[in-house]
């Protein structure tokens, strides 16, 4: 039996995707998912499949972003050369996806830059620009399979209306969107954080008893599915915020 063009590269991809998964949400340990992604991108390079090698450069860059997620949540700033590590890699994703004509690739890594300026850089505007780009083909994405990726790209649009330009209507519209994408995915490890989300837009919107409901969801997913312990520790969080607001009538 043969390997079709570039099947070599998309099947090291799937399993450097599936690891960072795991790590991301589970163990927090990136080593398989880095190695697994550049070696995906070195195949991808020396086949010339310029489609491919993005999706790798951008699994890189993501692998980067959620080791600086790690260092934020243990109190740490990242340091300037990894954050501009990831923002290297993010980009040069992009232009490759362009290069190769790839929308959806193209989005995920529109989506990939806006994520160092939002998060990393904490430059809203700036975050913006890319993001709507991503959302306006949103729907490219989902056609290509990914619908963690439109989930994604619908979450942070979501997050803007939430705590940036302010609209709690909106909020919960877009992270219920998200929501529901995950939920057709069917992954208990990336449920729990857009139940969440859509906890905290609800309770903004002062829907208390959705905002309860959502999050007493989340939380024995969270442990069933043995996220990591920050990841555990939010959700109960949030669910306790929902409770107290929801037994006194005040927004969170």
């Amino acid at each position: 039996m043969t390997t079709g063009p570039g099947r070599v590269a998309r099947d090291l991809f799937m399993a450097a995707d599936e690891a960072l998964v795991q790590a991301a949400f589970c163990t927090g340990e990136f080593t398989a998912a880095e190695r697994l992604f550049g070696e995906a991108r070195a195949v991808a390079a020396h086949d010339g499949e310029q489609e491919a090698e993005a999706r790798a450069l951008g699994g890189l860059g993501m692998t980067h972003h959620y080791r600086n997620i790690a260092a934020l949540v243990g109190g740490r700033a990242p340091a300037d050369a990894d954050i501009a590590a990831e923002d290297d890699l993010m980009r040069r994703a992009l232009a490759l996806s362009r290069q190769a004509g790839d929308t959806a690739g193209t989005a995920w890594a529109l989506f990939g830059v806006g994520l160092v300026l939002q998060v990393l850089r904490r430059d809203w505007d700036a975050a913006m620009w890319y993001f709507w780009q991503a959302f306006g083909l949103a729907e490219a994405v989902e056609e290509s399979g990914d619908l963690y990726g439109r989930s994604e790209i619908h979450r942070h649009v979501g997050f803007y209306y939430l705590v940036e330009d302010v609209r709690p209507r909106e909020a919960v519209r877009q992270l219920g969107h998200s929501l529901a994408l995950r939920e057709r995915l069917g992954d208990p490890r990336r449920i729990p954080s857009a139940l969440v989300a859509l906890g905290e837009a609800e309770t903004a919107a002062g829907n208390f008893p959705r905002a309860v409901e959502l999050l007493r969801r989340a939380v024995p997913i969270a442990h069933e599915a043995a996220l990591l312990p920050w990841r555990i520790a939010d959700a109960e969080h949030n669910l306790r915020e929902a409770e107290a607001a929801a037994a006194d009538g005040r927004p969170g």
